[in-house]
Parts: C-alpha cells; sequence; structure tokens
C-alpha cells in the first residue's frame, strides 16, 4: 500500500474582507525596513498583464487562467485595491512560437504600463519573453511553464513561478518514495539538459536516506523501448520514475508496454506530468496501482465555480488556483514594498510566501499586515514555499493513481518540502 503525504485542501469558504456597506479599506502601507534600499519603480498603479496564447491547443488553458486572473483582480479591488488604489488588467494573446505575436502583445502591455505579467504557458515563449521583460522593469510569473531550463537564460530577479518546475515533480516522487521505505529505484529522464536538472534533483533528494536511484536511463524521440526496458528491469528496482520530457504519448505508451512485458508491475510505476497518458490501449488492469505527480493543483468546488461564473464557457481549469495565487501575491507584494513597480514586486515576493503567519486569502493577509507581521500566503493551489531566487521548494501537487481501464483519476495531493 502507497503512503502519501497528503496535505489539507483550502476551507470551503473564502473570506471578504468587505462587510455591511463599509467603504471598501486599501491595502496597508508596512513600514519600511532596514535591509532593502530601493527607489519606488512603479507609478501608483499596480497593472497586471495576462499575455496567454489564446489560439490553438492550448487556448483551454489560458481561457481557465485568464478567468482567474477576473476573480483574483476582483477580490483584490474588493478589500481596496493595492496601496489605496484599484488594480487594472489587461489581456494579449502570447501567439506561437513560430510567429511575434509575443513580442508586439508584450509591447502593447508595456505601453498600458504593466508591471507584472502572467504566462506564457510555453517555456519557449517565456525565455524569449525574459530578457524584454528585463528591459522594461516587468516582472513575469510562470504559472503553468514548468521547464527548469528557464531558469539558466533569465535574467536576475524577473521571473517568479507558482508551480513547481518538472525536476521538483521528481523531487516530490522521491520524497514519497523514500518516506515510504522503498530501497532501490530507477529512474527515465530526457536526453537534454532539462533531464540533466531531473536527474541531479532526484539524487540530491534521497542523498541522506537508504532509497538508492540504482539506474538512470535517458530517453528520446530515437530511443529502443526494448533495450531500455531490458537494462531497467535487469536490476530489479523496487520501482521505477518516468521523468521523460519531450516525448510523444504513444512512445511513452511503447517505454511502458515494454517494462511491463520484461516483469515490472503497474503499481511499481510513477509518473511526473510529461509522461501522465491515457494508457487504456494497453490490456486492462495491467497499469492499476501506476502514480502520477502532476502540476497544477486540483480546483475545488468554490473557485470552480468562481470561474465559471467569469466564463461560462470554461473546458478546463488547470493551473487556474496557480494563476489566482500569482496575482494575490503580486498584489501583496506591492504592499509590503510599498511600491507597484515589477522590480519592487520581484524582490519581495519570496517575503509574502514564507512569513510567520499562514493566510489562505486577501483579507486574513491583510489583517496580518495591518498589524505588522510577516505572511505566508498560501492560497488556493495550496502549500507554496519559494527560494530567494522565486522558484517553488514547497508545494501540493495532484496525485492521481490509474484504474482498472489504464486512466489516471484524481485521488488527492502530494506535498513537496524544501
Amino acid at each position: 500500500m502507497k503512503r502519501f503525504v497528503v496535505a489539507s485542501t483550502l476551507a470551503a469558504t473564502f473570506l471578504l474582507v468587505v462587510t455591511g456597506c463599509a467603504e471598501p479599506r486599501p491595502l496597508p502601507t508596512p513600514t519600511p525596513t532596514a535591509t532593502e534600499t530601493l527607489g519606488p519603480t512603479g507609478d501608483g498603479v499596480l497593472r497586471i498583464g495576462a499575455l496567454l496564447t489564446t489560439r490553438g491547443d492550448t487556448s483551454g488553458i489560458s481561457a481557465g487562467m485568464i478567468a482567474a486572473v477576473e476573480v483574483a483582480v476582483r477580490d483584490i479591488n474588493t478589500a481596496g485595491g493595492v496601496l489605496g488604489v484599484p488594480v487594472e488588467t489587461f489581456y494579449r494573446d502570447a501567439g506561437a512560437v513560430d510567429d511575434d505575436r509575443l513580442e508586439s502583445g508584450f509591447a502593447e502591455l508595456v505601453e498600458r504600463g504593466v508591471d507584472v505579467v502572467v504566462g506564457p504557458s510555453s517555456p519557449a515563449l517565456l525565455k524569449r519573453l525574459l530578457p524584454l521583460a528585463d528591459a522594461a522593469g516587468v516582472a513575469v510569473v510562470a504559472t503553468a511553464a514548468s521547464s527548469p531550463t528557464v531558469r539558466a537564460a533569465e535574467p536576475e530577479g524577473v521571473l517568479l513561478r507558482t508551480v513547481p518546475a518538472v525536476d521538483r515533480e521528481a523531487v516530490a516522487i522521491m520524497q514519497a518514495l523514500v518516506d515510504e521505505g522503498v530501497e532501490t529505484v530507477a529512474l527515465v529522464a530526457a536526453s537534454d539538459a532539462q533531464g540533466q536538472s531531473v536527474v541531479d534533483d532526484a539524487r540530491a533528494a534521497v542523498v541522506s536516506s537508504s532509497t538508492v536511484i540504482a539506474a538512470v536511463e535517458r530517453a528520446d524521440s530515437a530511443t529502443s523501448s526494448a533495450r531500455l526496458s531490458f537494462s531497467l528491469a535487469a536490476g530489479a528496482p523496487d520501482a521505477v520514475v518516468l521523468a521523460t520530457t519531450g516525448l510523444a504519448a504513444p512512445q511513452v505508451a511503447e517505454i511502458v508496454d515494454a517494462l511491463l512485458t520484461r516483469g515490472v508491475r503497474g503499481d511499481q510505476l510513477w509518473f511526473t506530468s510529461a509522461a501522465v497518458v491515457d494508457f487504456s490501449s494497453l490490456e486492462s488492469g495491467v497499469l492499476e496501482g501506476a502514480t502520477a505527480v502532476r502540476a497544477g493543483a486540483e480546483v475545488d468546488e468554490l473557485l470552480a465555480g468562481r470561474l465559471l461564473q467569469s466564463d461560462p464557457r470554461l473546458r478546463t481549469q488547470r493551473f487556474a488556483p496557480e494563476t489566482y495565487d500569482a496575482v494575490v501575491l503580486a498584489a501583496l507584494a506591492a504592499t509590503v514594498a510599498g511600491d507597484d513597480g515589477g522590480t519592487s514586486i520581484a524582490r519581495a515576493v519570496t517575503q509574502v510566501a514564507s512569513g510567520e503567519v499562514a493566510c489562505d486569502s486577501v483579507g486574513l493577509c491583510l489583517d496580518a499586515l495591518a498589524q505588522g507581521r510577516t505572511i505566508d500566503f498560501d492560497g488556493y493551489s495550496g502549500e507554496l514555499g519559494l527560494d530567494d531566487a522565486g522558484d517553488v521548494v514547497a508545494a501540493s501537487l495532484s496525485l492521481l493513481q490509474y484504474d482498472a481501464e489504464n486512466r489516471p483519476q484524481p485521488v488527492g495531493i502530494v506535498s513537496l518540502t524544501e
């Protein structure tokens, strides 16, 4: 029986700040600290820009993220805005990798004085955006793009995340396997820099435990599934983790089928987000009990209803919790910094995710700030911890298990811890 570290979901009632007919109160301006000297970079109005692909395969995800921006901004403005001024929002199409809509869309957002950009979801587009954002003094929050290699090319102090990078998904799996007492693990990762990051972080996650990564295989489009499965199965590992990226679903299914043929049981298999596919083409029940960790928190009923009020045509709400939390984090960071500028927000955002008072709504966080206390905001996406670079080091990830029809079903969450 697999055991997991399961975090609690958000409370069913979202606390609003305004009661009765009282005037909305402005977010409080905190007492300046002596540890940081940074002149204001904003103009007094926090402007959020959503730069997401609105055509093609990912447009459905973008629609849910746009709705989340709208819901978050309504909550913030109901609470009095940021530093007493309502937050403004703008939306532009990020386009595709083979066109220049990202550049033109971002230029239009800059013309409108945007301080923070949410998106895009594509790692390739995100890499193109970061130097432009750096030059414009705009902070970028990645709420869906999970490639760890984006950080290496990023100008310092621009990129923030509310979704863990792919290598952190592998860490969450390794932490769960350590807790379970698994002795030997075989790992399959991509044959690129992203795959190397996954391998490095997975090894670091087990270094002080009795769990050993006994075999590592690298996979790409030219990999022989028969050779890979023979090599992995020969060591008789207790668990096999497929942390593959860049492979088409049919090739992932081929690798899994080859592993099963070599005697690996379905309930020994673990998958990161990129390897989570529908295996219903395989023999019924062969993957029952296999486990997957997927970035993007499950959407609770309260948030789901609020998103549908903004856009009744939504087909998916994946990454909406991370997007809502990104907007609230930006607002709270601007409050703590006393400035709405992107540079100030990027410097202050870690502070509002690591303070002494836990809060899961705008209202509760404002109450704590008004009392002069530091806050630890954990919103709709659950637990959220950021390091000094703005990367997610603690989070609540969706936990899936495969059913008798070899399809992944949500069963809870698994905690990624620092």
